[in-house]
């Protein structure tokens, strides 16, 4: 029978649909490489949509001169490009808003867009062309365009491994993954190769370099198999949305993709299956997952049961299985059947099982026959070993004992008789059929009290009794009618068959009720941590509703910034510290019930948050005879959900008062801005004034006498000084405000340095500087004016703070993504400790000192090079005493790819 759908997922699908309906289709031409192929495959079909009667314009198309896809866009109509500056030239780039103008005039509209990971001129409204694109879609306009593998995200590193080239143009997976569809533009390593050298691809002197470089056949080969694997990778999610929203996932698997499920059972095979599929998944290179059903006679069974079917999931988990999960029902092969189809696994690995009854089938025997597209791998069994025996098996002296049975079956028997003795002195007045009912409602009463067992017992003396005191000739067994036997085995079957349908009913009911008792005690719990607001408040929360569904104590242990363990007051579970720091470190459940330190009398879970593990929730069980009860499957989920629900409150909390301190300090920053910014301005006219009266002194004529000259240099040599300063405070002011826009250039780095050595010429008069770079450098894409700001501050500040005479080392060191600029004096190093603290505002190398300065220098060194998207810090060199002997400044800046014309295409020259 097939399952209702859940309505929360129907509502859900249903809005997700309305919201794709009103947004726009994306669709991607996709390649292993330039020259493939996808721009005429694109244009090619859009001039077939054109034909058909869709409006479709060209956004921007780069055709790279190729006479063929130049002929593609003979007839279709083109928006004009938007003519940006960039340095000393113009470049064309694509029009967002006239695109969105001629969509909203064609709703129908189709908008080509190529090379979809290109990086717009600066000026633009988005840095990247994707996002022209998301625009685009989200207001409802249809979109094609063109990419390659290596500019996946998630590919990048690979490729750039694989070629030895790095391509620093992306495009988030998501946005890939997003796509309605995509194409797949291959062809051949060797017919690629042929259009290479026929000039089809690159220009003559351009493709010389690509096939010495990056068009070597065992890159396109393997560029090729990512190309193919990742739209495979797409195809089969695409496949599995599909059998989800639909009604194909209670049909037959579908065999496109083999998978592997492995059943874990109860017994000491299970870890064997595990193993044995594992194996057979890495052979065949497959994924697999990895299910235990826990039915409901599973909940009556000794505590031993639950530790050993986690640690068998613990070992599918840590072997590699896509999925670990526990499946409650009531028929076994129906929920692994179920899973089989919704997980389009093909293939069941389970162990073998021998028959309880002679006509009860296994468990491989009812999948099979319910299902007959699986196929079905079954372990043998391992001889000789048994739970006793498996020094891995859980210690009985930490489960609660397994309770005892025979106050039911002796209630049966009570029964049995109680109801013989009430139909006695009814023999005369009842017919026999009706005695039968009463003895068939003492099964039924029997099964709903105390289960199968006693059911059976009852259904079975039930009959005796009912052939003893009442089938003539009475008190003895004997049958004086052959009917009579009829009547037993028609009562028997009747009691056997009622009373097990009404245990089974009875047992899902149970596990139902309990189910919707933790889901509203979740419930409530989440609902009123949303409203907690100190984290005293969340682990009271936790305590009462830990105490409410286990009726155990519970204590939580919260990190602070630093990472150091706080016990929070009120809790009523004792905490051992190194429990708790071992849980805290590595992310995982320790104590009772675990393989960690599990002779501890708490259980000890991690409070894993999304951003980071937030503390450990110190839970202790009941005692029971002296021994702590472990929870089982059910119970220690709900204690893990219970777990992530108090991380995620704790988050909430850390991160609005992240919010409200960033909130005050952003308002204390731009108020001090703004009042920096304002005084500088108000400062810098009179200090000009008074540097140019200084100036005016020392040249009037008669000339001024020596000491009114020495006074006139010092007054200028102040002044000077205090211009530098205000200078300072007004460029900090403007980089924190962001109102300073780059002006990014290819330079060469000797050329930077030599410009800051003579602008800082003065400072560094009394000191050696020694220079060594090496030639192969290459260029950088940086401002030249600011980052000779930032080596002009350096050098002054080593000037200021190391003696007379000494050195100055000025080194480079090209590395495999970032080029590394030193600065290294002979001085007495930098304060230990507060290295990183010198990089902020008004922080000075030593707080009363005689240098003069306000602590700015540094920090707009850091300011400028972070917009450059490097990083700058200082540390202390020592000898070999151990004695400081300088300080020592690293620069790391990205080190791009340099283009070899302006003109041409991202997507050429990073691969070229």
């Amino acid at each position: 029978m097939q399952d209702r759908p859940d309505p929360d997922a129907l509502l859900q699908r249903i809005q997700q649909e309305q919201a794709q309906q009103q947004r726009g289709r994306l669709k991607v031409f996709f390649g292993a490489c330039a020259g493939v192929g996808k721009t005429f495959a694109m244009l090619s079909a859009a001039r077939a949509a054109q034909a058909q009667g869709l409006p479709v314009t060209i956004g921007v198309v780069e055709t790279h001169g190729r006479a063929d896809t130049d002929a593609q866009t003979a007839h279709l109509p083109r928006l004009p490009l938007r003519a940006l500056p960039y340095k000393d030239r113009t470049l064309p780039e694509f029009d967002l808003d006239a695109a969105l103008a001629w969509g909203a005039a064609n709703p129908e509209g189709l908008v080509l867009l190529d090379e979809l990971a290109h990086s717009n001129v600066a000026g633009s409204r988005h840095p990247k062309r994707w996002q022209d694109a998301e625009e685009l879609l989200a207001a409802g306009i249809d979109v094609w365009s063109t990419m390659n593998v290596q500019h996946l995200e998630s590919l990048n590193d690979i490729v750039s491994g694989i070629t030895g080239i790095r391509v620093w143009e992306t495009v988030p997976d998501q946005f890939f993954d997003a796509a309605d569809e995509v194409v797949v533009v291959d062809l051949p390593p060797d017919e690629l190769l042929a259009r290479l050298k026929a000039g089809k691809v690159y220009l003559p002197q351009q493709a010389e370099r690509a096939a010495a470089n990056f068009f070597r056949k065992g890159n396109l080969l393997a560029l090729r198999e990512l190309a193919l694997r990742r739209t495979a990778d797409r195809v089969d999610d695409e496949m599995r949305a599909y059998r989800r929203a639909s009604s194909t996932t209670h049909e037959a698997v579908w065999p496109n993709r083999e998978a592997l499920l492995a059943c874990v059972g109860t017994g000491d095979n299970a870890e064997k299956v595990v193993r044995s599929c594992a194996r057979l998944a890495a052979q065949l290179d497959l994924p697999w997952h990895a299910v235990h059903v826990e039915t409901p006679e599973q909940q009556g069974q000794s505590a031993t049961l639950h530790p050993q079917v986690e640690r068998t999931l613990k070992i599918a988990q840590q072997l590699g299985a896509a999925a670990c999960a526990v499946l409650p029902a009531a028929q076994p092969a129906q929920a692994l059947v179920r899973y089989a189809r919704e997980h389009n696994l093909v293939r069941v690995v389970m162990g073998r099982s021998t028959r309880r009854w002679p006509w009860q089938a296994t468990l491989a025997e009812q999948i099979g026959q319910s299902a007959s597209d699986l196929d079905l791998l079954q372990v043998g069994t391992l001889p000789g070993r048994s739970a006793a025996t498996d020094p891995k098996a859980p210690r009985t002296s930490i489960a609660a004992p397994r309770a005892a049975f025979w106050p039911g079956y002796i209630a049966a028997a009570l029964a049995c008789c109680v109801a013989a003795v009430i139909a006695t002195p009814l023999a005369n007045v009842l017919e026999l059929t009706n005695i039968v009912m009463l003895f068939l409602l003492v099964v039924v009463g029997v099964a709903l009290r105390f289960g199968r067992g006693p059911a059976i017992m009852a259904a079975f003396l039930g009959v005796g009794l009912f052939d003893f005191f009442f089938v003539p000739p009475r008190f003895n067994f004997a049958v004086s009618d052959a009917q009579y036997v009829v009547t037993f085995a028609v009562m028997l079957v009747v009691a056997l068959v009622v009373g097990q349908l009404t245990a089974g009913l009875k047992v899902q009911a149970e596990a139902a009720t309990d189910r919707e008792h933790r889901v509203r005690s979740l419930y409530d719990m989440a609902r009123d941590l949303s409203a907690a607001l100190l984290p005293e408040q969340v682990a009271e929360i936790g305590a009462r509703f830990i105490t409410g569904e286990f009726s155990a104590g519970s204590t939580l242990v919260v990190a602070d910034d630093d990472n150091r363990l706080q016990v929070l007051p009120g809790g009523t579970a004792p905490v051992d510290m190194a429990v708790a720091q071992w849980a805290f470190e590595r992310g995982e459940p320790a104590g009772r019930g675990t393989d960690t330190l599990h002779s501890s009398p708490t259980l000890v879970l991690p409070l894993k948050a999304p951003m980071r593990i937030r503390g450990v929730l110190v839970v202790a069980m009941p005692q029971h005879q002296g021994q702590g009860q472990v929870p089982g499957v059910e119970p220690r989920r709900l204690l893990q959900t219970c777990a992530s629900l108090l991380a995620i409150s704790l988050e909430r909390i850390h991160y609005i008062d992240v919010a409200q301190k960033s909130t005050v300090q952003i308002e204390s920053e731009r108020l001090r801005n703004s009042l920096l910014s304002a005084i500088s301005h108000d400062l810098r006219t009179p200090l000009a004034s008074l540097v140019g009266l200084a100036e005016s002194l020392a040249m009037v004529q008669p000339p001024l006498p020596a000491h009114q000259q020495e006074l006139t240099g010092a007054i200028q040599q102040s002044a000077q000084r205090m211009s530098a300063l205000v200078n300072n405070l007004l460029d900090m002011a403007r980089l924190e405000a962001g109102a300073v826009q780059l002006n990014k250039a290819w330079q060469p780095l000797e050329e930077v340095v030599g410009s800051a050595l003579a602008a800082s010429a003065p400072a560094i008069a009394t000191h050696r500087v020694e220079v060594t770079l090496p030639d192969d450098l290459p260029l950088l894409q940086i401002d030249a004016v600011l980052m000779e700001r930032v080596l002009v501050n350096l050098l002054e500040n080593a000037a200021k703070y190391t003696p007379a005479g000494t050195a100055i080392h000025i080194g480079a060191q090209a590395q495999s993504d970032a080029v590394s600029l030193t600065i290294t004096d002979e001085g007495p190093g930098l304060p230990k400790g507060r290295e990183e603290l010198l990089f902020e505002k008004f922080e000075r190398g030593t707080r009363e000192s005689a240098t003069p300065g306000v602590g700015l220098g540094l920090a707009i060194c850091r300011a400028i090079v972070q917009a450059h998207g490097g990083s700058i810090r200082g540390d202390t060199i020592h000898n070999a005493q151990g004695q400081p002997a300088g300080a020592r400044f690293t620069l790391l800046l990205p080190r791009g790819t340099p283009p070899t014309d302006l003109g041409t295409d991202t997507d050429t020259t990073s691969e070229v």
